[in-house]
Parts: C-alpha cells; structure tokens; sequence
C-alpha cells in the first residue's frame, strides 16, 4: 500500500489532469452553453494547456512550489473570475505552509481544505449554490475521510473522486444564486454546473493517475 507521493509522481499526476481537462473542452462547453456564457470549456483548456507547458520536463523541490506552479498558471492564463477561482484552488491551501518533499493523504487533504475555504470566502458560495463549491466540499470531505481512515492513497484519491462525483450531480438539482444560471431561476434544475463538472474532472483525473500508476 502506497502512502506518499514524491513531487515528480505529483508532477505526472497534475500533466494527467491537464490532458484530461483539455480534452474535456467540448464536453464543458455544452453545459455551459445551456445556462452560462459558453467560455467555460475554452478558458479551462487554455488555462490547463499552460499548465502542461509549465510542468512539463520540470522538477519541483517541494509539493508547495508544484502546488503554486499551477495555481499561479491558472491565475495568468485564464482570466476572469474563473482564473482567480480555479487558481485559488491550487495556491490557498499552501501558503504559509511548511515546505514538504513528498505528499499523503493528509496532507493533500489540508491543503484542499484550505483552498476550498479560501474559495467559499472570496466567492460567497455554500453548497447548494449551484458552484464548484458544490463538487469541492464533498471531495475535500473524501479526502478527510481517507486520512482519517489510513487507507492508501490510490483509496483515498478514490473516495475524493467519488465525492466530487455526486457534488456534481446534485448541482441538477439547485437554483443557481450566481452568474448567469442564476437568471434561469428554476429552469436550470436539471441541468449541472459547468464549474462544478470541472472540478470533478480534476479530481476524477487525479483518481484515476493514482489508480494505475500507485
């Protein structure tokens, strides 16, 4: 049973995300398309491209400088407020933080924690909102709970998914209380959260790296 992760491992990990998000372009386009601006699909592959061009072929000290690579990428190259969200969920949770070599359960499960809410303190969004907060609250819970239990990392990782998973899916059943799905008022149940799918996509692509490589 594998428990840590050194930061090359890590590395591999966030460039599997990066594919997985970029090739999931098309997929978030069409549900923003039905209750946002449409851009959401464009602005996380172009975020994540840059991300995968940032990581690629480079060594990081620390979990903390990897973590910030990413998040700071995100930052620069999305823009807008998914930018500063989807940035804010790779550099929160590791400031001030301690530097570490290599990362567990625990570990990942604060920083996560943190990042998430960081996130619900600058967007004002609880679960139910219709958000990514709506995806992130569970998974970061899935985290906590594998911490907590001592299972493996690729168990962990597993439950973060699955957690992320079902954040997802009941976004179809909210009202949204920001952006533009909140002027669709009870016409957008039914329908998930283009932010939210991102969320689980990332958490689902981290899963799945550890899965057949840990």
């Amino acid at each position: 049973m594998e428990n840590t992760m050194n930061t090359r491992q890590l590395r591999d990990m966030f460039l599997s995300v990066a594919r997985r998000v970029v090739e999931s372009e098309d997929f978030l386009t069409d549900i923003d398309l039905k209750i946002g601006d449409g851009d959401h699909g464009f602005g996380m592959a172009l975020g994540f491209k840059a991300v995968k061009t940032a990581l690629e072929g480079k060594e990081f000290p620390t979990v903390e400088a990897l973590f910030q690579e990413v998040g700071m990428t995100l930052l620069d190259t999305m823009g807008g407020a998914s930018g500063v969200l989807f940035g804010t969920m790779f550099i929160s949770g590791v400031a001030r933080q301690e530097p570490h070599e290599r990362a567990d359960l625990a570990l990942l499960a604060g920083i996560f924690r943190r990042a998430l809410e960081a996130l619900k303190k600058r967007g004002k969004a609880r679960v139910g909102d219709k958000t990514m907060v709506d995806a992130f609250e569970p998974a970061a819970a899935g985290l906590e709970e594998g911490a907590a239990q001592g299972v493996s990392l690729k168990e962990g990782l597993a439950l973060c998914a699955a957690g992320a998973k079902k954040g997802m899916e009941y976004t179809r059943e909210c009202v949204a209380r920001f952006g533009r799905a909140k002027s669709y008022g009870t016409k957008a149940i039914g329908l998930q959260d283009a932010g939210a799918t991102s969320v689980w996509i990332i958490f689902q692509a981290m899963s799945d790296w550890a899965s057949e490589n840990i």
